[in-house]
């Protein structure tokens, strides 16, 4: 590993574990869930997030394409994708800090803000932007990450309050639908709604693509098209997306094995399980459960 991927900006004072060229630290909140990294190389295969996220560069540059779009990102620079929104990136010796927020809890928070008065369309403006204040407040983020003094995850949420609640402010776009509806999964179109509950409750075994459909009273043919054009991605995509976001929350939540946890979200295979999980996040179930870990413990 090179001298910038040991050398953080802040110091990581020893606490993030060096995996295979990368530094991590991953932490699950009840309403955010943050990714700190730095790796001399990284890469990340298309793939979507049940959650929004704003991505912060803090060094370095990394590669990105969301939806049809294709741009570096730079030192602050800010990267927002919306959820379910495909993405991907590569990175060389790069530090960034990766934010999720939940939809339903988008919708609380800016419900309390007086911004809307019931369930919201709520996406991003745009998908790049330079914003110092972000970028700021992304790296108080990593230096708290790092440090983890007392009461750590309360600053913690704080400061990502404060950041949510800037983005709202300045990158968010609010619209009411007639057809958006707040679900179990979040704000959704109704005409889907009885679909994506549905994957939400079975998303641990075989699903096919016939009982889906049937469950928003659909064909396979219209649910297949009327699903791409709501979302943006397949059902197959947003299945596999799916058991994804509950493996990371298992991972980090809970001390199941591994292999128990591929079987609870609907692999057969520990290892087609892990081969997925590492396209997508760039390191192995083992590594991100060590890196959730580690970010957890002084």
């Amino acid at each position: 590993m090179n001298n910038g991927t040991n050398n953080i900006e802040g110091g990581l004072n020893g606490a993030a574990p060096v995996i295979g060229g990368e530094i991590q630290e991953i932490i699950s909140l009840p309403s955010f869930t943050v990714r700190h990294t730095a790796c001399a190389h990284c890469e990340f295969q298309t793939h979507s997030h049940a959650s929004h996220t704003v991505t912060a560069i803090l060094r370095g540059s990394l590669e990105v394409t969301i939806g049809v779009e294709s741009f570096k990102l730079l030192e602050g620079h800010i990267a927002m994708t919306d959820a379910a929104r495909p993405h991907s990136a590569k990175g060389e010796d790069v530090e960034f800090i990766s934010i999720g927020i939940g939809p339903v809890q988008l919708n609380e928070l800016a419900h309390e803000m007086g911004l809307t008065r019931a369930s919201a369309d709520i996406s991003f403006r745009a998908t790049l932007a330079r914003d110092d204040h972000v970028i700021s407040l992304s790296r108080t983020i990593a230096t708290e990450m790092a440090n983890k003094g007392p009461g750590f995850r309360e600053m913690l949420d704080a400061l990502l309050r404060q950041l949510v609640i800037y983005l709202l402010r300045t990158h968010f776009t609010m619209r009411k639908p007639a057809r958006i509806e707040l679900s179990r999964a979040g704000p959704v179109d109704r005409r889907l709604r009885r679909a994506i509950e549905f994957m939400h409750d079975n998303y641990s075994r075989e699903l096919m693509l016939d009982e889906i459909a049937s469950a928003a009273y659909l064909s396979e043919y219209h649910f297949a098209r009327l699903f791409k054009q709501i979302t943006g991605v397949t059902p197959h995509v947003y299945l596999a997306n799916l058991r994804l976001e509950r493996a990371r929350k298992l991972l980090v939540e809970t001390e199941y094995p591994i292999s128990e946890i591929a079987a609870m979200v609907g692999y057969q295979s520990q290892s087609h399980f892990t081969k997925i999980f590492k396209s997508i996040t760039g390191i192995t179930p083992r590594a991100f459960r060590d890196a959730a870990s580690s970010a957890s413990h002084r």
